[in-house]
């Protein structure tokens, strides 16, 4: 299969994919840098939360929070808070450990749904203790994130996180529903990652703004960047998909046509195929053939669905960056700048 994929694609595409990732890997490091103190912090706080008398939950949680990541979203929650002048750190730290809580949880129901065996290149906790308990200890984590936020005893931030996980609830039953569906709107499409991805996005960006006292029109713009930020981030993933290495984004190449998950790179190329394109695409979709995915491939390509798929993020990561300006001037800020540069590169 990987060889037969590969074959689609010439030397000098391979060699320019895999210098992007480089020296995306390269700038996020030089990002994560800057926060590290920091996310220290935020890591020892989510390792004591974890902590409970039910041995299960101990073993489920260590193994999705130590299976690495990124950490984007609490690391969100800090560069924005920091840029904004935030001094005491303390509350920007439990904000950020709140929502990477959040996160996890929705990993391990997102695995549970997807059928996943492979998460950020490790068996998914689904995989090794089974569909019950990987759902019950997501409970427990969205739970423990509330606890967390009764602690801080800020109605507004309740209130965001309370509508932002609703609203990611949403966005996962949407999702369902069109599983299979190669109709799906590029419309519905995008109001699918706005509630799935992008909203905690933009929850853990207002949430720095509320850590560093921003006043609304503030935290309103950095809002607004992380809902950019996240729809860029989901449209760059989409495409991993059918470009990504493996070893690199952490899961099989082509899961999400195998789910039969509709993403823009098919819609895309749906409306520009030929007849005999269109079929492939739309019958390895209802089939959820991956074995289909070879040609696929080729059509997406074909059809330059690929390139105005990048194109599409790399709008979204400009938008996200001109929504800065209310900002100071920072090494904070120009991280944040960078961030939206790094969404897009990780597939330029």
């Amino acid at each position: 299969m990987v060889v037969a994929i590969l074959r689609t694609m010439n030397d000098s595409a391979i060699d320019t994919l895999m210098d992007a990732a480089s020296e995306a890997a390269r700038r996020f490091a030089l990002i994560q840098q800057l926060a590290a103190a920091d996310m220290a912090r935020v890591d020892a706080l989510i390792r004591a939360e974890l902590h409970s008398d039910v041995v299960l939950i101990n073993q489920i949680g260590e193994h999705i929070i130590g299976s690495g990541g990124k950490r984007l979203r609490p690391l969100l929650v800090l560069l924005c808070a920091r840029s904004a002048g935030h001094v005491d750190a303390d509350r920007g730290i439990r904000l950020a450990a709140i929502v990477e809580f959040i996160h996890t949880a929705t990993l391990l129901h997102d695995d549970v749904v997807d059928e996943s065996s492979l998460r950020r290149g490790r068996k998914t906790a689904n995989a090794l203790w089974g569909n019950a308990a990987s759902v019950l200890v997501g409970d427990f984590l969205y739970s423990r994130s509330f606890q967390m936020m009764v602690g801080l005893q800020q109605m507004t931030v309740m209130r965001l996180l309370a509508d932002t996980t609703n609203a990611i609830a949403e966005g996962e039953v949407l999702q369902l529903l069109h599983m299979g569906d190669p109709d799906l709107s590029e419309a519905r499409y995008f109001d699918v990652i706005r509630r799935k991805t992008a909203i905690l996005f933009a929850a853990a960006c207002q949430l720095g703004g509320l850590a560093a006292g921003l006043d609304e029109s503030a935290r309103d713009a950095l809002h607004r960047y992380g809902m950019a930020l996240g729809i860029a981030f989901q449209i760059a993933d989409d495409v991993l998909d059918y470009v990504g290495d493996a070893g690199r984004i952490g899961k099989h190449l082509g899961d999400d046509l195998a789910e039969g998950k509709v993403t823009l790179p098919l819609i895309i190329a749906q409306s520009r195929g030929s007849s005999a394109q269109v079929e492939v695409i739309r019958s390895a979709i209802t089939d959820g053939d991956r074995d289909a995915l070879p040609a696929v491939i080729s059509a997406i390509r074909e059809t330059d669905a690929l390139d105005e798929s990048i194109e599409r993020a790399r709008d979204h990561a400009r938008a996200a960056q001109q929504e800065l300006a209310l900002l100071p001037a920072s090494a904070y800020r120009d991280a944040l700048h960078a961030l939206a540069d790094y969404a897009v590169l990780r597939v330029s």
